[in-house]
């Protein structure tokens, strides 16, 4: 069996991330829905567009490696998302469940940031200008979005479930 190379990474690892981009797309509205404060659902609401536009983003990057579009499963974004279900369930209407929410929603940009930077790495490495420039403008709106969700916890949702 050949070895596998940065190139054979980069794609193995772009399946997890169509994978993992599929798996938000529907977790969010659910969070959205019992979210308490209609900043962190709108929030939600926002991200879930921006969402949309990265599965097409991701689209386009497999199209530039002459790839079909396709997810691999990925047991770590799917462990995330439990866990955020499983703080919806058990902090249900609750003081401290938007102070959850977005925990939760922030370990899933955290994930998606490490992998969005190795990506687009990897992809400056290889020459692949135009997958770089892709990776990186979706790694700047999950930074964005990590940023509003801090902002969100730090001036409400975390001083309000104090």
């Amino acid at each position: 069996m050949a070895e596998k190379n940065l190139k054979d990474l980069l794609l193995h690892t772009l399946k997890d991330v169509y994978f993992a981009e599929h798996e938000i797309l529907k977790a969010l509205p659910k969070m959205a829905e019992v979210a308490q404060h209609a900043e962190l659902k709108k929030a939600f609401e926002t991200h879930r567009g921006q969402t949309e536009r990265q599965v097409e983003r991701l689209g386009e990057v497999f199209a530039l490696l002459n790839q079909q579009p396709q997810g691999e499963p990925c047991k770590a974004i799917q462990g995330i998302i439990a866990e955020g279900q499983e703080v919806m369930e058990t902090f249900a209407g609750g003081p401290a469940l938007d102070a959850g929410l977005i925990a939760a929603a922030q370990a899933v940009e955290h994930y998606e940031i490490a992998r969005y930077g190795a990506l687009r790495s990897w992809a400056e490495l290889a020459s692949l200008d135009d997958v770089a420039d892709l990776l990186d403008e979706t790694l700047a709106e999950e930074k964005e979005t990590d940023a509003l969700l801090t902002q969100l916890a730090e001036n409400q949702a975390n001083v309000e479930s104090a």
